[in-house]
């Protein structure tokens, strides 16, 4: 039997990017939640730059600075910007902004629980992963969650993969990491001893036989199966029963 692990900003939940608006707003900044969607793939970019250039598994200020230098309509000052992401860091204990599901990986995980498979969540966070997770109603999904913030270890060090797989009660090579992140998330989980699947990341790019790319909740599942875990398959539809002396319908 296999284990699952998934990474939970942009893999589980998606920012909210309205929340992200709201509370800007409390800052006296604006800001268009539809730019703060389309910065978001820049942003990230600079994040696992950053994690590559080894300035730690969490660069959490350098992404969200990243993120509002482009979704200003207009440039804001040092002052400003740099206020702004000390308050989003800062109340990030109190209100996390990574909260809206994305579509069919919360299925999916819930999927693999029911089926028996242990399943974990593996996340660069601030401490608080656990409570947010119960506040939204998932933790009943997940056997163990690693919060960076709390362990005191991060992406994409092999200590934090190590200290779930313990608590999965499987071996590193028996688990599956799924993450958006190239450096913390894929490179990590792989130098671990793991396989990975890349959520959302380039398919061009070859990343050897213990690594899939997948744009959706659907391919992920097709990237487990293919990595082993037979119980990703998408559930059978339920069909109704023929009603008592009802007769199949002729064509």
């Amino acid at each position: 039997m296999h284990a699952v692990t998934f990474d939970f900003g942009q893999t589980l939940a998606a920012l909210d990017a309205d929340l992200t608006s709201a509370r800007l707003a409390e800052r006296s900044l604006s800001f268009d939640p539809q730019r703060i969607e389309a910065a978001l793939p820049d942003a990230w970019r600079v994040y696992d730059d950053a994690i590559h250039r080894g300035l730690g598994g969490h660069p959490w200020k350098i992404f969200m600075r990243a993120l509002l230098e482009r979704a200003a309509s207009s440039p804001l000052d040092e002052e400003a910007l740099v206020g702004a992401v000390d308050f989003l860091w800062s109340e990030q204990p109190r209100k996390n902004l990574w909260r809206r599901p994305i579509p069919g990986m919360l299925e999916l995980a819930e999927d693999l629980s029911d089926a028996g498979v242990p399943v974990g969540i593996i996340s660069n966070s601030e401490g608080r992963l656990a409570e947010l997770v119960a506040e939204l109603g998932w933790d009943d999904r997940f056997l163990v969650i690693a919060d960076s913030g709390r362990l005191g270890m991060d992406k994409p060090g092999r200590p934090i993969f190590a200290w779930t797989a313990e608590r999965l009660g499987k071996p590193l090579e028996r688990i599956v990491h799924v993450g958006d992140s190239l450096a913390a998330d894929v490179e990590g989980a792989l130098g671990a001893g793991m396989r990975a699947v890349w959520f959302r990341g380039d398919a061009k790019r070859a990343l050897g036989e213990k690594a899939r790319v997948a744009k959706d909740a659907g391919e992920v599942r097709r990237a487990l199966v293919e990595l082993g875990i037979a119980a990703a398959r998408a559930p059978e539809p339920i069909r109704a029963s023929p009603r008592p002396g009802s007769r199949p319908r002729s064509t």
